[in-house]
């Protein structure tokens, strides 16, 4: 894959105080994708920044914020998840979850046509997050294979939820936007998108990824989507002969120009898909035409948002199906229109159902062929064969009187339906905070029936509307349903348990858990080892939104104990200071004899200084007092021997000279002829 240059004066900015943007990955023509780190919840992101032209329009921003809110509640395995969206100064931004992967564009220029067995599996995901999406009231609108994402784990996410019905939205009163190879008939023709659009686009994509390439080519969009609106969508064994009869049926159901009689959601779709995968046969689902030309060129790269440089996740094509607005306003619209009529009229003359006699019907379809069946003969039973009464022209001239006063009645009808009764437009209100009750009232009295519809919101309180569907201040027709969005409070997630587990374990389970790192303190504990996480506020199990903070506090371990200096102390004294403090005092069997130090008190310990932990040991080495000496008698002897002699013995010597010790003589010695403690002073007179 081809990744976009970096260079950006985005790169290295930080978004909203949150998101520092790492590298750019992919443009395209709503907006500019980066590979983000949210600081908050240390966890890489993909940052969709929106284009000026979209960023700078409030009407815009608040659809989208609703868009966002509603595809954030989106919680599904198949589904990119929206995780943040707001705006920073003249930026509008949306963040999405990172995908590290590729897409099915990526699959379908590397391999062309698949075997039904890779193309079921692949499209399987596609449709239960469609499916899902479905039942919670939102559509898509713009399906197609660079929105497909494969994660390098083997998951299947659909993308941009939520982007396109905002970008619709927001454009003029007679333009659409979608990739025109995979757009819906009435998307075409500017008549509203529902679930069976989305089955429309996905059966375009399967189509594609079985014959690896589209049912409809042209010199220009407009040539594509008049073909959506006036053709018929083949059968995949037309392309790749011996394909299974039910692949071509199942095709054809889904691309039906009528969306009446197509899949009614995903969930109709995806049962169908599935028990189809489970009837065909291992020959069927492994068959494979040889390879054959890649309908996408090499030189149309699709960049993913994804894996960092390498694997992008969010596709961008620069150039194989990019997202388009075609305006409604404009010469190939008009064409458009009559080709419709046309095809009416053509099915009106055959009385059948062009597309039908273009396809085999499958049994899915047998009742909805006998309801058409019994409408063309009772169409075909009030056409008269030939004229009533011929040549009784006063006859003929009543009824043609008769028929014209009809005609004014009906269109005095239609007048008054479409003017005052319940076909004329009227403005929805703004019901935004107000009570359910209050808010039906508003609606009745502004002549729409509404129908209440619970949904998530983290800013309305529980029980008060959120808004509406068609939005506040829209002009639609009086008889169109009003769907009232009321608040069922904020989604709270249960917090999970964080305790026992490193630091860094916590943070990837609060990332997991998507919710945010709060304070973190450190306290002694000695049971607990340094580095493990002993406490959580809140506790665990607590229910709260995602994004909250949880505040963590981490053992430090054993606090460490000062070790006291109980060397010259008595041996019971000094046991007691040990055990006061904490420690445990442990006695050397051996005794030491010291001159310094009395019998019976510690002359050592080990250490002797620093720190221990609770418990642990002190040893003390007690002192046997000083060695005994017999002091020998050197009265009379030489001086300097006896000095000699004493210091050799362990005694300090005192010596005292008379008459200038001439004689260098002993004449006095105090303590002589008795044992005494080595060390002990010996008093000589020396003459």
């Amino acid at each position: 894959m081809v990744q976009e240059p970096t260079q950006d004066h985005f790169i290295g900015t930080m978004v909203d105080g949150r998101y520092l943007v790492r590298s750019r990955l992919a443009k395209g023509g709503m907006s500019t994708v980066y590979l983000a780190t949210d600081q908050r919840l240390e966890r890489d992101v993909a940052l969709k920044v929106l284009h000026p032209h979209l960023a700078n329009d409030p009407i815009f921003l608040q659809r989208l914020s609703r868009e966002a809110k509603a595809a954030a509640s989106l919680s599904h395995p198949h589904i990119v998840g929206v995780l943040d969206q707001g705006e920073d100064g003249h930026i509008a931004y949306l963040v999405m979850e990172f995908v590290k992967g590729h897409t099915l564009r990526d699959v379908l220029t590397e391999q062309g046509a698949l075997a039904p067995r890779l193309a079921l599996a692949l499209i399987d995901p596609v449709i239960e997050g469609l499916a899902a999406a479905h039942n919670s009231g939102l559509i898509h609108r713009d399906i197609k294979p660079e929105n497909v994402l494969i994660a390098d784990d083997g998951r299947i996410k659909v993308g941009d939820f939520g982007l396109a019905r905002a970008v619709s939205a927001n454009t003029s009163t007679g333009a659409l936007i979608g990739t025109v190879a995979y757009l819906a008939p009435e998307l075409v023709l500017g008549q509203p998108a529902d679930a069976r659009s989305d089955i429309y686009s996905a059966g375009i994509m399967l189509y594609e990824m079985l014959t690896g390439k589209q049912p409809y080519d042209g010199d220009s969009p407009i040539q594509v989507a008049y073909q959506h609106v006036n053709a018929v969508v083949g059968r995949p064994s037309d392309i790749v002969p011996g394909l299974a009869e039910d692949l071509d049926e199942l095709v054809q159901w889904c691309t039906a120009t009528d969306a009446e009689n197509r899949p009614v959601d995903g969930t109709a779709l995806l049962a169908e898909l599935r028990h189809i995968r489970t009837t065909l046969t291992d020959q069927q689902l492994d068959h494979r035409q040889g390879p054959g030309p890649n309908p996408y060129p090499a030189a149309s790269a699709t960049t993913a948002v994804g894996g960092g440089a390498g694997s992008p996740t969010e596709a961008l094509p620069t150039t194989a199906s990019p997202t388009e607005f075609i305006s409604h306003q404009s010469n190939p619209t008009t064409i458009m229109a009559a080709g419709g009529s046309a095809l009416q009229h053509s099915r009106a003359a055959s009385g059948g159902d062009v597309e039908q006699d273009l396809r085999q019907p499958g049994k899915r379809e047998l009742k909805r062929l006998e309801r058409q069946q019994t409408k063309d003969r009772a169409r075909a039973a009030a056409t008269p064969v030939r004229p009533l009464r011929e040549g009784n022209s006063r006859r003929r001239g009543v009824i043609w009187t008769i028929v014209i006063i009809i005609l004014a009645m009906l269109a005095a009808a239609a007048g008054w339906f479409f003017g005052m009764g319940p076909g004329s437009p009227g403005t929805v209100p703004d019901v935004k905070n107000k009570t359910v009750a209050e808010a039906q009232q508003l609606l009745r009295t502004a002549g729409f029936q509404s129908e209440p519809r619970d949904v998530f919101d983290d800013d309305i309180l529980a029980g008060l509307a959120v808004g509406t569907e068609p939005e506040s201040g829209a002009e639609v027709r009086k008889f169109q349903p009003i769907t009232l969005f009321v608040s069922k409070g904020a989604q709270l997630f249960p917090l999970p348990d964080l305790t026992g587990g490193t630091l860094d374990e916590a943070k990837t389970a609060l990332n997991a858990a998507e919710m945010a790192l709060g304070n973190v303190t450190e306290a002694f504990d000695e049971k607990v080892p340094a580095g493990v996480v002993i406490a959580q506020d809140p506790a665990k199990g607590t229910e709260v939104r995602h994004g909250t903070p949880v505040a963590l506090e981490v053992s430090k371990g054993p606090q460490p104990i000062p070790v006291p200096d109980v060397r010259g102390k008595a041996q019971d004294a000094a046991v007691k200071a040990l055990q006061d403090a904490g420690l445990k005092a442990v006695i050397a069997p051996e005794r030491v004899k010291d001159k310094t130090v009395a019998k019976g008190l510690i002359l050592a310990q080990t250490p002797a200084n620093g720190t221990l932990r609770r418990g642990e040991a002190v040893t003390l080495t007690v002192s046997d007092g000083p060695k005994m000496v017999k002091v020998p008698n050197f009265i009379g002897k030489q001086a300097d021997v006896a000095e000699k002699e004493l210091k050799k013995l362990g005694l300090t010597v005192k010596r005292t000279d008379w008459l200038g010790a001439f004689f260098n003589t002993v004449r006095e010695q105090t303590p002589k002829d008795q044992e005494v403690p080595e060390g002990t002073e010996v008093f000589l007179t020396v003459v």
